[in-house]
C-alpha cells in the first residue's frame, strides 16, 4: 500500500513541517512506496522535477505521481501508477474469447456451504513496544494495551487502543476513508487514516493525554475527545 503526499503552497514550508516530521519519526518512510499528489500546485510551477529529486535526497521512495501537468519537464521519469490519488481502485477484467456453443449441462449437485469466514479483527493482548510494527490489512486492529513511541500500528480498517497511545497509528490501509482510530489516552507522534495524516504538534491540545478519537470529515481529520 503506497502512501500519498500531497504538497501545498508555499512549498518551502510543507517542506519545514515534513523535515519536522522526519526528525520526530525518521523511519516513518523507511521501505514505503510513496505517490505524490501534485494536484495543488499551479500549471505555472517551475522546478517540480526538483522538487521530487529534492524528496528522494530525504529518503522518501517515490514510485509515481498524480496531478501532474504535461508542461512539468522531467516529471515523467516517475509515471503515473496509481490512479486516484494513490488509492487502490477495482481490476480491470479482460474477457475471454467467446467459447462455442455446447449442450446444457446437467444442474450441479448441491454444495455444502463452506464455514463461517474468519472475522477479520487482529488482537494484540500486549503492549506494542518501541521499535515494533503491527500491520494487519485485512480489517481492524485492537491493542489491549498501550503502544510506545516508537512503534506503529497499521490496519486496513479501524484502530482501537485500549491503553495509551505514544507512537503511530495508520488506519484505512486499502482505501477505506470510514476507518476511525480510537485510544484511552492521545499522545501519538502521527495518525493516519486512508492518506490523510495529523502529526503531535497537529493535533488538538484539548484531545491530549485523553480518551480520543479520529475521523475523516472529508478530506480534513478531526479528533476529539471520547465523553
Amino acid at each position: 500500500m503506497a502512501l500519498v503526499l500531497a504538497p501545498e503552497l508555499p512549498l518551502a514550508d510543507w517542506l519545514l513541517a515534513l523535515d519536522a516530521q522526519i526528525t520526530r519519526s525518521p523511519s516513518f518512510f523507511e521501505g514505503r512506496p510513496v505517490v505524490v499528489d501534485l494536484g495543488a500546485l499551479p500549471q505555472e510551477s517551475q522546478g517540480v522535477a526538483e522538487f521530487l529529486l529534492m524528496l528522494e535526497a530525504k529518503g522518501i521512495q517515490i514510485i509515481g505521481t498524480e496531478g501532474a501537468h504535461p508542461a512539468w519537464e522531467g516529471v515523467e521519469r516517475w509515471g503515473r501508477p496509481l490512479a486516484g490519488g494513490g488509492k487502490p481502485g477495482k481490476p480491470i477484467e479482460i474477457p475471454d474469447e467467446p467459447a462455442p456453443a455446447k449442450a446444457a449441462a446437467p444442474a450441479p449437485e448441491p454444495v455444502a456451504p463452506d464455514a463461517a469466514p474468519e472475522v477479520a479483527t487482529l488482537v494484540i493482548d500486549s503492549p506494542v513496544r518501541s521499535g515494533q510494527s503491527i500491520v494487519f490489512e485485512r480489517g481492524d486492529v485492537t491493542i489491549l494495551g498501550s503502544v510506545a513511541s516508537g512503534a506503529e500500528v497499521m490496519a486496513g480498517g479501524s484502530v482501537h487502543i485500549y491503553g495509551a497511545l505514544r507512537g503511530r497509528a495508520i488506519a484505512g490501509l486499502a482505501g477505506n476513508g470510514k476507518a476511525r482510530i480510537f485510544c484511552r489516552k492521545m499522545h501519538a507522534e502521527l495518525v493516519a487514516i486512508d492518506g490523510v495524516y495529523q502529526t503531535a504538534d497537529d493535533m488538538p491540545a484539548s484531545a491530549i493525554g485523553k480518551p480520543a478519537q479520529a475521523w475523516l470529515d472529508g478530506d480534513n481529520m478531526r479528533i476529539t475527545t471520547l465523553d
